[in-house]
C-alpha cells in the first residue's frame, strides 16, 4: 500500500502524464493544421522544410502512446512502465529539441532556399501544369505576382504578357490581357515568407510549452520510480 508521499507523487506523475498526452495532441494538431491550410505552397518550399509539419504529426501521436503507458504505470505502481515510459519520454524530449535546432538553422537560410524553389518553378512554368497549377493558386490567394515582382515574368513572356493571376482587376478599355501596368506589384516571396515566419513563431512557441511540461512529468516519472524501488525495498 502507497503512503501518503507516494500516493501524492503518483497522482501528480498521473495528471503531468494527462497533460503529457494534451501536448501530443497539440503537436500533432498543429502540425496537421499545417500542413493542411499551406501543404499547396510545397512547390515553392524545400522539401526539408515542408516535412516538418509530418514530423510534428508523428511526434505527436508517439507521444500520445507513450503516455498510456506512463498512466498505466502510475497507476498499476509498476516501476518497470514507469522507467519504460521515463527513458521514451526523455528520448522524444531529446528529439523535440533537435528537432528545434534543426528548424532554427534551417530558418536562417529560409529566404535563400525558398527563391531556389520559385526561380525553378518559373523556369519550368511552361513545361509543367502543376507548376502552372501552382502559381495560379499563389499568386491568386496572396494577391501577388512573380517572385520580387511582375518584372520577373519577362524571362517567360517575351511580349510582356503576365499570366492572368497576377492580375485582380483588368479594365478591358485598356487592355483584353495581363501586363506590368495592370498587375498587382508585390512579389509572391515576401509575402508567402512571412506568412511562414509567422507560423514558425507559433510552432516555437507550442514546442516550448511542451517541452516545459515534458520536462516536469519526466522529473515526476523519475520520482515516482524511486519511490516505487523504495517501497519495493523496504517490503
Amino acid at each position: 500500500m502507497a503512503s501518503g508521499g507516494l500516493a501524492c507523487v503518483k497522482y501528480l506523475t498521473f495528471f503531468c502524464n494527462l497533460l503529457f498526452a494534451l501536448t501530443g495532441l497539440l503537436i500533432f494538431l498543429v502540425g496537421g493544421m499545417v500542413q493542411l491550410n499551406y501543404a499547396h505552397y510545397s512547390n515553392f518550399v524545400s522539401d526539408h522544410i515542408w516535412t516538418a509539419p509530418i514530423i510534428l504529426m508523428i511526434v505527436g501521436a508517439a507521444v500520445a502512446v507513450i503516455c498510456f503507458l506512463g498512466c498505466c504505470g502510475a497507476l498499476k505502481e509498476s516501476s518497470c512502465m514507469i522507467l519504460s515510459f521515463a527513458i521514451l519520454a526523455v528520448v522524444i524530449f531529446l528529439f523535440e529539441i533537435g528537432l528545434g535546432v534543426a528548424g532554427y538553422v534551417k530558418h536562417s537560410g529560409l529566404q535563400q532556399l525558398m527563391e531556389g524553389q520559385f526561380n525553378s518553378t518559373m523556369r519550368h512554368y511552361k513545361e509543367r501544369k502543376d507548376y502552372q497549377d501552382a502559381w495560379t493558386l499563389l499568386q491568386t490567394e496572396l494577391d501577388c505576382c512573380g517572385t520580387y515582382g511582375p518584372n520577373d515574368w519577362e524571362v517567360i513572356y517575351s511580349n510582356k504578357t503576365l499570366p492572368p493571376a497576377c492580375c485582380s482587376v483588368i479594365n478591358l478599355s485598356e487592355a483584353k490581357e495581363c501586363t506590368v501596368v495592370h498587375a498587382t506589384q508585390n512579389g509572391c516571396l515576401q509575402k508567402l515568407l512571412a506568412i511562414l515566419d509567422s507560423k514558425t513563431l507559433i510552432l516555437a512557441t507550442v514546442v516550448l510549452a511542451v517541452a516545459g511540461i515534458q520536462l516536469l512529468t519526466i522529473l515526476f516519472a523519475c520520482c515516482l520510480y524511486r519511490s516505487f524501488r523504495r517501497s519495493y525495498d523496504h517490503v
